[in-house]
């Protein structure tokens, strides 16, 4: 697995629980699906994406985009 397809994974893993979250416990975990959705668009213009830094510190072989 690339640093692009698992950031991809971590953020749908992240907007599926929040969006589990907000249904059985609190509307606010929202916020954080908007926090991702948010992060995704901006990676998209800048290329700068906090996982995919983080994702490389721990040794997961670079893909195309990062």
């Amino acid at each position: 697995m690339t640093i692009d397809r698992a950031v991809l994974a971590v953020a749908g893993s992240f907007i599926l629980i929040s969006l589990l979250l907000a249904h059985f416990h609190s509307a606010n975990w929202l916020w954080f699906t908007a926090f991702v959705g948010a992060n995704l668009l901006q990676s998209a213009f800048t290329g700068f994406c906090p996982m995919a830094m983080l994702l490389k510190k721990l040794g997961i072989k670079p893909g195309g985009a990062f």
